[in-house]
């Protein structure tokens, strides 16, 4: 029997694609990547209802490489979407032969994203992943080479499709032939597309320090600054956030609360000096419900001891200068 082995995002296109390809009667078998900027609980939803086997692989140390030096650069935000589908093809390529299975296919549709997807686009892609005979895009694949499994008589190509553009009209008609209702609207699904969350990875990486897969983790948590020593501070921004923070926190954090009134939780990440506390205890206060032109008492813990410091609230104005 021909197998496939497919990227699968758990979108429509990429629900259609493993459907036109059962339509010939062919094994398929599911591949998803995650990391901290993308998951693959759609996938894994998608895979459940097409009752299609899906593998599950973290690629976060291989991928975070190109995240930061892309050989073909990012896209709006940090997203390096060109070296990131190579990367993905590439390791699906080798599931592909240690399973010995035919080829390799995805939903991606011709020009649906005019910088990822555009005919050059798609092609370096297979160009970069090592496999470009073996890719096969059942969406549009009559608009693109034919591959191995083409030639060989594998797949049909007459069997695919032609759909090209941003419409969705030709994919929701496909969706209602194959019975499928459920199905996510289109979104990227990836933080690094995002550019709030970008503008603070970049911060990141820029400032030179050391920083763990936990300081990319709590990105997505809170308001973050950095201090004039250098040091991180992030404070929440309600109680979800707090809560996070909370149990994010390591030995080598600060914890600040303002005591006596509600506020925000906020940690100093990896502390380096006191002139740190001071400032994030200011900032902490300006975040708070406590008086703006009064001293208040501004508890902190860092290594199983608890302190306090008197401080006024910080200008919100001067604190925004130090957010990133």
């Amino acid at each position: 029997m021909v197998k496939g082995i497919g990227l699968i995002s758990g979108g429509l296109d990429s629900i259609l694609a493993v459907e036109i390809l059962r339509d010939q009667g062919i094994d398929i078998k599911g591949i998803s990547f995650r990391s901290p900027f993308f998951s693959s609980d759609r996938a894994e939803k998608a895979a459940k209802m097409l009752n299609v086997e899906l593998i599950v692989m973290d690629i976060f140390d291989i991928h975070f490489e190109i995240v930061r030096s892309p050989k073909f650069g990012y896209g709006r935000g940090m997203n390096p979407c060109i070296d990131c589908h190579a990367l993905m093809f590439r390791e699906a390529g080798k599931i592909m032969e240690a399973e010995g299975a035919d080829f390799l296919f995805s939903g991606e549709v011709l020009d649906e994203r005019p910088m990822s997807q555009n005919f050059r686009s798609l092609m370096r892609v297979s160009n970069e992943s090592g496999y470009r005979d073996y890719i096969i895009r059942p969406l549009s694949a009559k608009l693109l080479p034919r591959t191995l499994s083409e030639r060989e008589g594998n797949v049909n190509r007459e069997g695919l499709l032609n759909i090209r553009g941003r419409s969705r009209k030709r994919q929701i008609e496909l969706a209602k032939h194959y019975g499928i209702i459920q199905y996510p609207q289109p979104a990227g699904g990836c933080l690094l597309t995002e550019s709030a969350y970008s503008r603070k990875l970049k911060e990141l990486i820029d400032n030179g320090a050391a920083f763990e897969l936990r300081d990319i983790e709590l990105l997505t948590i809170g308001r973050h600054f950095r201090l004039d020593t250098g040091d991180k501070l992030i404070i929440g921004r309600d109680e979800n956030d707090n809560e996070k923070l909370l149990s994010s926190r390591t030995d080598s954090d600060t914890t600040l609360s303002v005591n006596g009134y509600p506020g925000p939780v906020a940690i100093i990440t990896n502390i380096l000096s006191e002139e740190s506390i001071a400032q994030a205890a200011a900032i902490c206060a300006s975040y708070s419900d406590a008086p703006q032109d009064d001293a208040v008492e501004v508890e902190y813990y860092w290594k199983g001891n608890k302190y306090s410091i008197s401080t006024k609230a910080m200008e919100r104005e001067d604190a925004g200068k130090t957010r990133i």
